[in-house]
């Protein structure tokens, strides 16, 4: 070509559209408990989250994003199949989570993200806690992962222990040791070390997240990373331990951060960032009965196990130098929605024999546009307690948990708050507004009706 910079505009010009076209690698860092205000990017005055930090500058930063449940099970579920979990039978009222005597699980009937970019070229690793059904037919393996490496259920879990489940978390946390949790580390299918050592778990997941990007730079490549941290009991490693003010819950939390930055200098040392989108959020909120055990809700009401704003509202960044469009979204977003929009990314279209209650939100990610999701509504097991759509939120039904934040309360009128001026959710303005209550009231009728009976999966036990 005889204009040498023509040339050169062209082969940029070229470049980027490959860029934009071409399948991004995806990857998902899910925590355990962390609260909305656990993140220096969040607001947090002592716990140090460099990385995160910098992820929230660079990327999105979103403030009004929420999960489908306030537990973990069926917070997973939601994530992974785009679903509210009472559509998969993954919630209950018998019961908040699997545990390790349970005999269900997420149904092979469901279609995970997983399952979608697997089937669209994608190599596919889940990372750390599962807690989606611990026997053979539930396990990663059988959802769309080529390959596993974690913990099948909670960290607290098979408890080896003299005392009760409550009189054990009395004792003082430097009682606690490791071997009070016979929970298995399997690869795959197969337990590799049990009890698992906690201490080190963190770095663990971190470096296999790192090799398995290594071994597929040539992506694309979906990692699904979830933490078993900062879930009680809390553990930190040799190098970690003792380093935060805040505690061991901060020791914890900045190791998770560090475990981050690796990965994302990872990416950049090989090339990957431009072409990776990053997602960071929480499978619910702090666990508040355990205090300093537990984390920060920031400037919200109560914690995980309830439908206030901090058992739902979590912190969530987006990640991608080549394709995210930097910036504080306010918007209403949720985990529901991540199947649709890394599907979008990735050229996968959603499921259309079932009912998909994720949103896609590409749109935002990639431009700044105005997020697609307007309303949100708040679970609890298999129950409808409240909706909230755009600033105003209603509660037809209140429930304290874990001996917190009070006993039922059925509300007629629900109670109405607006989250703009009272993200508190202190004082109820239902009385002023009763074209909203009707409007709020309709939409739980209409959502409800959509809602079929399956089978209980976390209600049976051996």
């Amino acid at each position: 070509m005889r204009n040498p910079l023509l040339y050169l505009l062209l082969v940029i010009a070229v470049s980027l559209t490959a860029q934009s076209t071409e399948p991004p690698n995806i990857i998902v860092i899910f925590t355990d408990d962390l609260g909305y205000g656990d993140l220096g990017s969040y607001g947090h005055p002592t716990i140090r989250t460099p990385h995160l930090d910098a992820m929230a500058r660079e990327g999105q930063r979103w403030t009004s994003f929420y999960v489908a449940a306030n537990v973990c099970t069926p917070s997973r579920a939601a994530l992974l199949t785009g679903r509210y979990p009472v559509r998969s039978g993954m919630t209950s009222n018998v019961v908040g989570v699997l545990f390790p005597n349970s005999t269900g699980g997420l149904p092979a009937t469901e279609v995970t993200l997983a399952e979608q970019l697997q089937g669209a070229g994608y190599a596919t690793a889940a990372i750390g806690k599962w807690h989606l059904g611990h026997l053979p037919a539930y396990l990663p393996t059988q959802h769309g992962f080529d390959t596993y490496f974690g913990i099948p259920y909670s960290n607290d879990m098979d408890l080896v222990s003299d005392l009760g489940y409550r009189e054990f978390w009395q004792q003082p946390h430097d009682s606690i040791r490791i071997e009070n949790f016979n929970v298995p580390l399997l690869r795959d299918t197969t337990t590799v070390e049990r009890p698992a050592d906690q201490r080190t778990i963190t770095g663990r997941y971190t470096e296999a997240a790192m090799d398995f990007i290594r071994e597929h730079r040539e992506g694309p490549f979906f990692v699904y990373l979830a933490h078993s941290l900062p879930h009680v009991p809390l553990f930190a490693s040799a190098d970690f331990l003792g380093s935060s003010e805040r505690g061991l819950y901060g020791d914890v939390i900045e190791e998770i951060d560090d475990g981050v930055g690796r990965i994302l200098a990872l990416l950049r040392a090989e090339g990957l960032a431009e072409n990776t989108v990053v997602v960071f959020t929480s499978d619910n909120g702090p666990w508040r009965s355990y205090g300093l055990d537990g984390g920060s809700p920031g400037p919200f009401y109560a914690g995980k196990g309830t439908t206030w704003e901090a058992g739902h509202r979590v912190p969530a960044i987006f990640w991608g130098p080549g394709r995210v469009r930097p910036g504080t979204v306010r918007g209403i977003g949720s985990t529901l929605d991540l199947l649709p929009t890394l599907g979008r990314l990735a050229g996968v279209a959603v499921p259309n024999d079932r009912i998909i209650d994720g949103l896609d939100l590409s749109a935002t990610l990639l431009h700044g546009a105005e997020s697609a999701r307007d309303q949100m509504i708040f679970y609890r097991g298999q129950e409808v307690f409240a909706i909230r759509k755009g600033a105003f939120k209603a509660h037809f039904v209140t429930e304290g948990a874990y001996g917190q934040f009070g006993p039922r309360e059925e509300h007629g009128p629900p109670l109405l708050y607006h989250l703009g001026r009272d993200p508190g959710e202190t004082t109820d303005i239902a009385a002023a507004h009763p074209e909203i209550i009707v409007e709020l009231t309709a939409l739980k009728a209409a959502h409800e009706v959509t809602v079929l009976p399956v089978k209980d999966q976390l209600a049976e036990r051996n």
